[in-house]
This record gives C-alpha cells, sequence and structure tokens, in this order.
C-alpha cells in the first residue's frame, strides 16, 4: 500500500468517524440556549433587532449541522478537510470574520457621521458667537 492510499484511507475514516451522540446533544442544547439567549437580549433591548435574524440563523445552522451529520460530512469533503471538526472551525471563522467586517464598516460610517456632526457644532457655535457678539444684551455662552 501506497503512502498516498494509507492517507486517502485515513482521510476516509476520519470523514465517516460519527460524532458522539452526547457531542451532538450538548450543540443542539447550546443552539437553543443561544436563541433564547438572542431573544431575551432583544427584548431587554439590548441587542437591536437588526441583528436578531443572524444569530438566530447561527443557532438554527448550528442545530442543523448537529442533527443532519451527513450535511457535516458533506461540508467537510466539499471544502476537502480532514475532519468535521475542523470543517466547523473552519466556518466558525469565516463567521468571525464577517462579523469583524460588518463592525469594521459600521464604525467607519460612525467614525464619519461624528466628524460631520462635530464640524456641524462648530459651525452653528460660531453662528451664535457671531450672534451674541452683535446683541451686547444677550448673554455669553461659555465655551
Amino acid at each position: 500500500m501506497t503512502p498516498e492510499q494509507r492517507l486517502a484511507e485515513l482521510r476516509e475514516l476520519f470523514l465517516t468517524a460519527p460524532a458522539p451522540v452526547e457531542t451532538r446533544v450538548l450543540a443542539v442544547v447550546l443552539s437553543l440556549i443561544l436563541v433564547g439567549t438572542v431573544l431575551w437580549l432583544v427584548k431587554r433591548r439590548t441587542l437591536r433587532e437588526e441583528y436578531t435574524p443572524i444569530w438566530l440563523l447561527v443557532a438554527c445552522a448550528i442545530a442543523l449541522v448537529s442533527i443532519a451529520s451527513p450535511l457535516l460530512q458533506a461540508l467537510t469533503r466539499a471544502i476537502g478537510a480532514w475532519t468535521q471538526s475542523s470543517a466547523l472551525f473552519f466556518f466558525g471563522q469565516l463567521f468571525l470574520v464577517a462579523i469583524c467586517l460588518h463592525y469594521a464598516v459600521r464604525l467607519s460610517q460612525l467614525t464619519l457621521q461624528v466628524k460631520n456632526l462635530v464640524q456641524e457644532v462648530a459651525v452653528l457655535r460660531a453662528e451664535l458667537e457671531d450672534a451674541t457678539a452683535r446683541a451686547p444684551s444677550a448673554p455669553r455662552l461659555p465655551s
């Protein structure tokens, strides 16, 4: 048997190894806890409603992959990973990169908005100071 054949056999062994039932049950329970936490945070207005579908989708994806083991095996084969846990880590990293990118875009937008607001306040303050300088009886604003 050649080394390539041994590697192919070993990869097939890793890919077809079933996940323990306890691990799958734990993943489903954690996804249900995630759904409950997301709904609780939305109810308390700690998490905005616009992010709710994303996190509910993540929880459903975790539950689906935990319940449907062949789906995870197919995804693992599709990306060329050796183990199902490697595929999960890969998709988790992709999700985290997408979240980081989203927050970088939001931060850039908010930075621009703050800059525009500061400039607008400076213009308004200058106009107000000009107006109060022309009317000597009006009280001056503290700087």
